[in-house]
């Protein structure tokens, strides 16, 4: 419970929610279809509710063993500023301690390095550089 009326329960948020979330937090869209094939598939998720309804959400996904990525942080712009992304946080941070052997490598995208940085993630720059690609898949070689 992070406050009165708001609950947190351990696991993804529906594919319905999902989708509000990340449009409302004004995450990139993603393909519903992508997203009820996706969420079932996750290592852990979180997500926090006010009275039944989903506000804030976020997931590990990955291989279990070797690389965990945090995804899909986003809290509903009505309740930004209280609290809840570092509740998120700290809800897949424990997952994180209880699951991850060590040297897994965990990695996350953030629009708030700052934010991130706090928790103890650092930036990867200048030895790597974060790329990606969105699907479809056509590559020529």
């Amino acid at each position: 419970m992070t406050e009165p009326n708001l609950d947190v329960i351990e696991e993804p948020v529906s594919v319905a929610d999902f989708m509000r979330l990340r449009q409302a937090s004004g995450l990139s869209p993603r393909d519903e279809a992508g997203a009820a094939i996706g969420l079932p598939n996750s290592l852990y998720g979180v997500q926090i509710l006010d009275g039944g309804t989903a506000i804030a959400m976020g997931r590990v996904v990955g291989d279990g063993g070797l690389n965990f990525e945090i995804v899909d942080v986003a809290v509903d712009p009505a309740y930004q500023g209280k609290g809840l992304g570092k509740t998120v946080m700290r809800y897949l941070m424990q997952y994180l301690e209880r699951v991850a052997p060590n040297n897994a490598y965990i990695t996350l995208v953030g629009d708030e390095p700052v934010f991130y940085e706090k928790l103890g993630f650092k930036l990867v720059r200048p030895a790597s550089e974060g790329m990606y690609m969105l699907g479809p898949v056509t590559v020529e070689f």
